[in-house]
């Protein structure tokens, strides 16, 4: 992928974050990826990852990501973002790798500002 087109991707997947879409966040990880946030210490494959999604979504308020800045690399990209959710506001930072256009392996680091 070029530069533009993690870009492209990046926005495409916080959306689908935003929008709650189980299945479209799902689709943007490889089979056997892995997964890391505060939340869930790890997860491993696209399975695990829907389970994951399908049961935090719910539970979370309306929420909005917005992307800040990237930096696509050899491997992926390191992205930040801002996520505006029941009054806070967080500042997010994900580590990416990606294989054949899908997220490989991610890890999410966040703190609120």
């Amino acid at each position: 992928m070029t530069p533009a087109e993690k870009s492209a991707f990046n926005d495409r997947w916080l959306k689908a974050w935003t929008d709650k879409d189980v299945d479209g966040v799902a689709s943007m990880y490889a089979e056997d990826c892995s997964y890391w946030d505060s939340s869930c210490k790890g997860l491993q494959g696209r399975e695990a990852m829907r389970g994951y999604l399908a049961q935090m979504f719910p539970l979370v308020p309306e929420w909005k990501y917005t992307p800040d800045s990237i930096w696509p690399n050899e491997d992926g990209f390191c992205a930040r973002w801002f996520l505006d959710m029941g009054g806070k506001r967080m500042r997010g930072f994900d580590f990416v790798i990606l294989r054949d256009g899908l997220i490989a392996h991610n890890e999410v680091y966040t703190v609120e500002v």
